[in-house]
């Protein structure tokens, strides 16, 4: 497997099959079958689009999508991936695993201030705990 090539994946832990959703499966299934090549994005002629026709056609297609800003790129469909998967729950483990980051500590470099804020949901736990406790201790004390 290659990203592009003649440029080998970065690590051996970019080899690791990323588990998709099948509904994703039947779209690539559906794009290999329509294009006849075995890459997923094209240069329209069942070759592989390079890095830099990507960009172009990334660059161009800002103008034609209403809300799309002047500044995306495509990089940035994998920050939306990491913000998707912050927002679903996913701990700081599976959005290194799935972004292929060296250790958590580049993910949360990049992406700690999506995770949220969990002050009132840690106050509620140790409020509980200690609520929990007075109970415990007037039923053994009495009134």
């Amino acid at each position: 497997m290659q990203q592009w090539p003649g440029k080998p994946l970065t690590s051996d832990k970019s080899q690791t099959p990323i588990p998709i959703p099948q509904e994703l499966v039947l779209q690539l299934v559906a794009s290999v079958a329509r294009w006849g090549s075995p890459y997923v994005v094209t240069d329209g002629l069942g070759g592989c689009a390079s890095p830099w026709s990507i960009d172009r056609a990334v660059r161009s297609s800002r103008k034609r999508i209403e809300g799309m800003p002047s500044s995306f790129r495509f990089h940035d469909l994998r920050h939306y991936l990491a913000s998707l998967l912050i927002a679903s729950g996913a701990d700081v483990k599976t959005v290194q695993t799935r972004l292929r980051h060296a250790s958590a500590v580049t993910t949360l470099g990049i992406y700690v201030h999506m995770w949220p804020d969990r002050d009132e949901s840690t106050r509620a736990t140790i409020g509980g705990v200690l609520a929990a406790r007075a109970d415990w201790v007037r039923t053994r004390t009495g009134p």
